[in-house]
């Protein structure tokens, strides 16, 4: 569970850099008035960081995903084959006499709750990977939807600049031609 919220954590600290990264975006391009300064250089850098630290986040959260998985399935096999070799114990002691009765009694409850404690935890499990999937899946989808915009943003100040650039030279022409 500490994990989870930590993951959780992660993500929404990565998002505020996001955010942040982008308002840096419409800032730079809010100043369009203004001489551009290394604005596309930085906002390419910024967008490279942002993606190489997505990117570095995702496989860390992957990892973290493989490892916690293989142990789970790693503890789901001790505990299958020690629930194998209880049974086998169970019967050679049914095969003798029932002097242990009571204790393979106590063992086969423990077996018991031991396999009811698995069954929603292999669930929970499968839910929280397809949760992750369908999380991983929005997350790609909104972060393509921004690239767009911002590329959309990009061309729009390119239009700009170009206009201005040719009203200032008819502003020019007009000047000139009144001295």
């Amino acid at each position: 569970m500490a994990t989870q919220q930590q993951q959780q954590q992660q993500q929404q600290t990565q998002t505020v850099k996001v955010k942040h990264n982008a308002s840096g975006v419409l800032t730079s391009c809010n100043n369009v008035g203004s001489p551009p300064m290394k604005d596309d250089k930085d906002q390419e850098d910024m967008s490279r960081s942002a993606l190489a630290m997505f990117r570095a986040k995702e496989e860390e959260i992957e990892k973290k995903k493989m490892e916690v998985r293989d142990k789970v399935f790693s503890q789901l096999g001790r505990v299958e084959e020690s629930t194998r070799r209880l049974a086998e114990i169970r019967q050679e002691l049914e095969a003798l006499a029932d002097p242990m009765k009571k204790e393979v009694a106590v063992v086969r409850k423990k077996i018991d709750a031991v396999n009811k404690e698995l069954k929603p935890l292999g669930l929970s499990c499968q839910k929280k990977e397809r949760e992750y999937r369908e999380a991983l899946e929005a997350f790609n989808e909104k972060n393509k939807e921004k690239s767009q915009l911002v590329s959309k943003l990009m061309e729009l100040v390119g239009e700009s600049e170009k206009m201005r650039m040719k009203k200032l030279e008819e502003l020019s022409k007009n000047v000139e031609l009144l001295h």
